[in-house]
């Protein structure tokens, strides 16, 4: 014990040189996608109308487990990466557990999370293809700022729509996004034609992540050298955040620890694809008998309480029908702090595993993680995003098992980012006046009552 660091640093010339493609190690491949005007098959064409070249050859990579990283897109990620595996003792000592809690800190750049990873190389080809903007939606504001901070670097054109609630509840992820040249959009907006049909639809919507991404791949579509970039969901963006569990390993095998369990927040599926990719990589070639937990709030229980089928990816049914875990493409959220979890699909691998009982998960609501934060934050002296929050009162709970069970596991989890713009979340926990909101049976068959009926 005393000879494992609070933090495990990799050197920069230990960061690694290839993303880990966890599509390849699957048993069977996934189902395809279908393209959602025909309901066959989508084409490597018919993405390409809306996702940049390079994208759209690695979603479709079934075959390739190591895709090497660009020589640029390592320049940019060394301005930030390698990120440190933390031990939490002193967490560990107030919990009072026999348990080894370890978190892997995506925090550490100026977007303030794990989305940096994926909007580097996103941006990187939609620029090596000669595109001149891009467009993408944001729920919490991460991933719009990561996208901003390389939309900046690169010299593209960047629209952003925001999801209305968040946009409301996070004025200075805004005022970050324009100051590296963004535009920012709260969503749904009068802007787009899926935008005021929705507004008719629902008016006083705080809008969802479904429903940013309609707008955005709409003005995709409609403008000129412009492609959609997406932060979550796609097995790409699962490629490229596969440098967090790649990191974690490294660091860990240094002191020979394995973990026990691994665990992730969950919204789209990113960062807990990215931190389970080589650890669920020696699982499926029977190497580990790791236990992996995705972690997601009671007020989108995707995972927990939705439906394995067929799906739009956006409320405006323009994206590529997936199958995935899913709450219908028609379902709306409550306003959750949590804005980046609130996402009413779920990424397409993460799904079959579920399916195939290789991930477990669990549902929290906001006060009870707000509550585990607040723990945190005492011992650790980190202030993490309420996403991150998910994760880490999952790992909480694991370790009170360890106390009253005895058991000496090692538990990894992704804190994905820092809090500090989300302070009126804070504020209102500690206020007493947040409140839970759980849909009922009911409003989650409103939501399903929208799956499409598909015939293969």
């Amino acid at each position: 014990m005393a000879n494992i660091p609070y933090k495990i640093y990799l050197s920069e010339n230990e960061m690694p040189q290839f993303w880990m493609n966890l599509q390849a190690y699957l048993p069977k491949k996934l189902d395809p996608m279908l393209d959602p005007k025909t309901g066959r098959p989508v084409t490597e064409e018919g993405l390409r109308a809306v996702f940049t070249d390079e994208a759209v050859r690695q979603e479709l990579n079934t075959t390739d487990k190591l895709i090497e990283i660009p020589q640029p897109i390592l320049d940019f990620y060394r301005m930030y990466r390698p990120s440190p595996v933390v031990r939490a003792y002193n967490l560990e000592k107030m919990l009072d557990t026999p348990a080894e809690l370890y978190y892997k800190f995506e925090g550490t750049n100026t977007s303030g999370s794990h989305k940096l990873n994926s909007a580097v190389p996103q941006v990187y080809y939609a620029r090596e293809q000669g595109l001149t903007n891009v467009t993408t939606e944001t729920g919490a504001g991460q991933w719009g700022t990561a996208l901003a901070m390389a939309t900046g670097y690169y010299g593209l054109g960047l629209k952003v729509f925001m999801v209305k609630s968040s946009a409301e509840q996070k004025p200075h992820r805004k005022a970050v996004m324009e100051t590296y040249g963004g535009t920012v959009i709260p969503s749904p907006s009068d802007t787009t034609a899926v935008g005021r049909k929705i507004l008719q639809e629902h008016p006083g919507t705080g809008g969802s992540l479904g429903c940013a991404i309609s707008e955005a791949v709409e003005v995709a579509l409609n403008q000129e050298g412009t492609r959609y970039l997406l932060g979550s969901v796609l097995n790409h963006v699962l490629l490229h955040q596969s440098v967090i569990g790649l990191e974690a390993k490294a660091a860990l095998d240094k002191y020979n620890i394995t973990p026990d369990v691994v665990i992730g927040c969950t919204g789209g599926g990113s960062n807990f694809g990215g931190l389970i990719a080589p650890y669920m990589a020696d699982r499926l070639e029977g190497k580990n008998n790791i236990r992996f937990v995705a972690v997601e709030p009671a007020s989108c229980p995707t995972l927990t309480r939705g439906r394995f089928a067929y799906d739009y990816g956006d409320t405006g049914r323009m994206t590529p029908l997936m199958k995935m875990y899913t709450l219908g493409s028609g379902f709306i959220p409550s306003s959750n702090h949590a804005g980046g979890l609130r996402y009413h699909g779920m990424n397409p691998i993460i799904s079959q595993l579920r399916h195939d009982g290789l991930v477990d998960a669990v549902a929290y609501e906001q006060t009870r993680v707000f509550r585990a934060a607040k723990i945190f934050c005492k011992s650790e002296g980190n202030l993490p995003a309420p996403e991150s929050n998910h994760a880490l009162c999952a790992a909480m709970d694991e370790a009170i098992r360890c106390k009253e069970t005895g058991e000496k596991k090692k538990i990894l989890f992704c804190l994905t980012g820092t809090g500090f713009f989300d302070m009126p979340a804070y504020m209102l926990y500690n206020s007493g006046k947040m409140t839970d909101s759980i849909p009922t049976d009911e409003e989650l068959e409103q939501g399903f009552a929208t799956l499409p009926e598909i015939n293969l």
